[in-house]
C-alpha cells in the first residue's frame, strides 16, 4: 500500500532522502505528523531551514491522493525506500531516492548491471562503439543501464535490445509518463517491454536541468560499473562519472581523444580500447 504523505514529501522541492529520513526519525516514522507540523517543529528537524518548512506546510496532499490511481491505471509502479522492490544498490546511497516510478517489466534482481553515458551529438564511431559496447555486454548477461537521451544512451540501449532475452534500464530526468526526448518514444516503448524505464521525479513533469544532473546519481548507483563512451570536458556524462566514483563504483572510459575521456583517464578511470578488444566484463 503507497503512503501518499510519503510520496507528496518526496515530490517537494529541496526535500531529498536525507532531509526526509530525518523528518520521518524526528517524527517517529508519522509521515502525516510532518505534514501537520507547524514551522517551529519543522524547524527543529536537521536539515530543514524556512524555506523546506514553507514547501512542506504548501502540500496539497489530496491532490496526490487523486493522482496515485490514475498513475498506477497508466502503468506506474510506486516504489518506495521500505519496500523490497526497491533496488538494493540504491537503498546503500545516503541520497538514495525516497521514492521511484517505475513502468515496464522491472526486473525482481539485478545481478549484474553496467551503465554506459555519454554524448548527445557523438561522432559516427562513438555510436557504433556505444550500440557494440550494449550488445556486447547484454550478451553476457549484463543489464544495461543508460539515460534514453539521443546520442551515445540511444545507441546503448538500442544494442542491448538487439540482444534476445536482454534487459535494459532508462533513468529519466522527466516523468515516466511524459517521455523526452520525444523523438525515442518508439525506443521508451520497447524499454518498456524489455525492461523499465524510472525516475524520481512526478511522472508527469518536463525534465529540467536540475533532474537532469541528480539523474546520474541513479545511472551510476544501480550500476556495478559506469563507461564513458564520449564526452566533452564540460559534458553531462561528467557528472555520471564524479557520481560513480564517489558511490565506489568501477568507472571506465573509452580511450579516444574526446577532452572530457581524456580528463578521466588521466584522474584515473581505466580506459577501454576502441577496437573493444580486451574488454574488462566477464
Amino acid at each position: 500500500m503507497v503512503d501518499p504523505a510519503w510520496v507528496a514529501l518526496s515530490l517537494t522541492e529541496h526535500v531529498g532522502g536525507k532531509t526526509l529520513r530525518s523528518l520521518m526519525q524526528h517524527f517517529n516514522g508519522d509521515t502525516r505528523a510532518i505534514l501537520a507540523a507547524d514551522t517551529a517543529a519543522l524547524r527543529r528537524v536537521p536539515g530543514v531551514g524556512p524555506v523546506i518548512a514553507r514547501h512542506i506546510q504548501a502540500i496539497n496532499l489530496q491532490t496526490i491522493e487523486l493522482a496515485i490511481p490514475r498513475w498506477q491505471a497508466a502503468g506506474v509502479e510506486i516504489v518506495t525506500l521500505d519496500t523490497p522492490r526497491y533496488p538494493a544498490r540504491l537503498r546503500q546511497l545516503p541520497d538514495a531516492p525516497p521514492t521511484l516510478f517505475l513502468q515496464g517489466a522491472w526486473p525482481e534482481t539485478i545481478l549484474r548491471s553496467v551503465a554506459i553515458v555519454g554524448t548527445r551529438t557523438p561522432s559516427p564511431q562513438s555510436q557504433d562503439l556505444a550500440s557494440s559496447l550494449g550488445a556486447a555486454l547484454a550478451e553476457r548477461g549484463y543489464t544495461v543501464i543508460s539515460g534514453l537521451a539521443l546520442g551515445v544512451d540511444t545507441a546503448a540501449h538500442l544494442g542491448a535490445l538487439a540482444v534476445p532475452g536482454s534487459t535494459t534500464l532508462a533513468v529519466l530526468g522527466c516523468g515516466v509518463l511524459n517521455v523526452y526526448p520525444r523523438a525515442n518514444q518508439g525506443l521508451a516503448e520497447a524499454i518498456r517491454g524489455r525492461g523499465a524505464l524510472l525516475a524520481e521525479v512526478h511522472p508527469e513533469s518536463v525534465p529540467n536541468p536540475a533532474a537532469l544532473v541528480a539523474r546520474n546519481r541513479i545511472i551510476s548507483g544501480l550500476s556495478d560499473a559506469l563507461i564513458v563512451v564520449e564526452t566533452g570536458a564540460d559534458g553531462g556524462a561528467m557528472y555520471a562519472a564524479r557520481f560513480a566514483l564517489k558511490q565506489g563504483r568501477m568507472l571506465y572510459t573509452v580511450a579516444n581523444d574526446a577532452d572530457g575521456n581524456q580528463q578521466l583517464l588521466r584522474e584515473g578511470a581505466l580506459p577501454i580500447a576502441p577496437d573493444l578488444k580486451d574488454l574488462p566484463f566477464g
